[in-house]
């Protein structure tokens, strides 16, 4: 099988020849690695099975200074510290008012211009168009976290005109994302900390739900798959994610669920991606360890398909170099 039809039969719930797997690096964890390795392109050697490609205009992020960024949605990035994707500094909507804010324009010839080429040079894998900060994320980076929060409930009008703003502008970027040959789209949006949901469920289901389901009902209807990113515990909504639609969940993480209790409760409505512990197995665990954890969750999740196997999210930089050496060798012993 190719990595894009292992992918398809596995989310199909069938079983795969291979448990289909994925691996993606923070910065330093790609810099230790290549050093490692001794290999700049070792990350393109690895048999990844899904591929992301991201319908961003080449003026999207603009450098003001060292570490300084500005994204297309007018969000400055602090990136002294957390060199992926870094912190915002202040707030677009300083108060709660859309004013006269004009958004990006999702149909921007030149955020498509070589869009294609790149979803061919992937077709022997799984590709996803890539929609990160998808509603509440970047509802919160463009309002600030504290002030968001406290809108749902002093002022609940302006959290929806920006939610229902976010989504208009995903939705444009479905319908053209979803006019190539891809196979799904990808959807991040953390909603979750280690012990429940930022919002709880209430104001998930008020806010977030509804508009979720409006994107995956487009994605649907374009013939493709639903796959989302959300960090945290939020076990508690699986019910209404695979009400309104979700086909792939992203990250499982074992902290936070327990991914075997998961995969018999809902394994038969959704497809698990992640489950490799990123908080304490690959940069505390041993080599053994974590191929033994490695070759467990493909032979128990990934039975009768329905799992893609990977880190609970992108290695961080605290992982030693011969736990992510122990992880690849691992997913090619299959």
């Amino acid at each position: 099988m190719t990595a894009r039809e292992r992918v398809r039969t596995a989310i199909s719930h069938k079983q795969p020849d291979k448990c289909p797997w994925h691996f993606d690096f923070t910065v330093p964890a790609h810099r230790r690695m290549v050093d490692y390795t001794s290999d700049p392109a070792f990350a393109t050697r690895l048999g990844c099975h899904i591929a992301g490609v991201d319908p961003v205009a080449p003026d999207a992020w603009v450098e003001l200074a060292t570490d300084m960024w500005r994204d297309q949605f007018g969000v400055i990035w602090n990136r002294t510290i957390d060199k992926d994707i870094g912190n915002p500094d202040g707030a677009v909507f300083p108060e709660p008012s859309l004013g006269e804010y004009v958004w990006p324009d999702p149909d921007d010839e030149r955020r498509w211009e070589h869009f294609g080429d790149a979803v061919d040079a992937a077709s022997d894998r799984f590709v996803v168009v890539h929609v990160g900060f998808s509603l509440f994320e970047r509802a919160w980076t463009m309002r600030g976290m504290p002030r968001l929060m406290v809108d749902f409930i002093d002022h609940p009008r302006f959290v929806e005109e920006l939610l229902d703003a976010i989504v208009e502008f995903n939705l444009g970027l479905i319908r053209r994302g979803t006019q190539y040959p891809v196979d799904g789209v990808m959807f991040g949006d953390d909603w979750g900390q280690q012990q429940g949901m930022l919002m709880g469920p209430r104001l998930w289901r008020q806010f977030i739900k509804p508009r979720l389901a409006r994107m995956y009902a487009a994605v649907h209807s374009a013939g493709k798959h639903v796959v989302i990113h959300s960090c945290g515990d939020v076990k508690e909504i699986f019910p209404d994610l695979i009400e309104i639609g979700v086909d792939v969940f992203n990250p499982f993480q074992p902290e936070v669920i327990d991914v075997f209790w998961a995969k018999r409760e809902y394994g038969r409505d959704l497809s698990f991606f992640g489950g490799v512990s990123t908080q304490q197995l690959l940069p505390y665990g041993t080599p053994r360890e974590v191929k033994e954890q490695a070759h467990r969750l493909m032979e128990e999740i990934g039975r009768d398909g329905g799992y893609i196997l990977a880190p609970a999210h992108a290695i961080p930089g605290d992982v030693p170099a011969e736990n992510i050496e122990a992880l690849i060798e691992a997913v090619h012993e299959q």
